[in-house]
């Protein structure tokens, strides 16, 4: 799921567009509550990329739970239509020129678009939703030692 374009930056919908933006991309499900459609450039709106209306209000009354966010945000992306927008968007940012990520939320520092640069960028791959994170197949201490067995009452070794 990582792309090689270095050139994805992240930036709220609010804020003035600049060439500098590139192709610029709405990642979210509604469209930003104050602003008109003319009054916005926006080359692309895949709203599968975006969290489920679930997800959204429950990232936005816990906002401390960023690694849970994350992970339920990235099984989304997992699902068939959000793998479809993924994919767009990759491609989109294979082409030469800078792309832009942009949100509505007023936390800049971290909400989805932070998340998906994240994963374009290969900054942190995503885990498979299939997997526990645990390697269960190697043992990672050595076998306990022998102990003595116990017969009637007596220790042997």
């Amino acid at each position: 799921m990582a792309a090689r374009n270095a050139g994805i930056r992240v930036k709220r919908v609010y804020e003035e567009a600049s060439p500098a933006d590139g192709k610029r991309v709405l990642v979210d499900r509604l469209w930003p509550r104050g602003l008109k459609k003319e009054q916005v450039r926006i080359d692309a709106w895949p709203r599968d990329l975006a969290p489920s209306n679930e997800l959204r209000k429950w990232f936005h009354s816990h906002p401390e739970k960023k690694q849970e966010f994350r992970k339920r945000y990235v099984e989304e992306l997992h699902a068939t239509a959000a793998r479809e927008a993924v994919d767009g968007l990759e491609n989109l940012i294979k082409k030469p020129g800078k792309v832009t990520l942009l949100f509505a939320s007023k936390n800049v520092e971290y909400n989805n678009a932070t998340v998906l640069r994240e994963m374009l960028e290969g900054a942190k791959k995503p885990a498979s939703p299939k997997s526990s994170g645990r390697n269960r197949g190697a043992r990672t201490r050595p076998p306990k030692a022998q102990r003595p067995v116990r017969k009637s009452g007596i220790l042997s070794c």
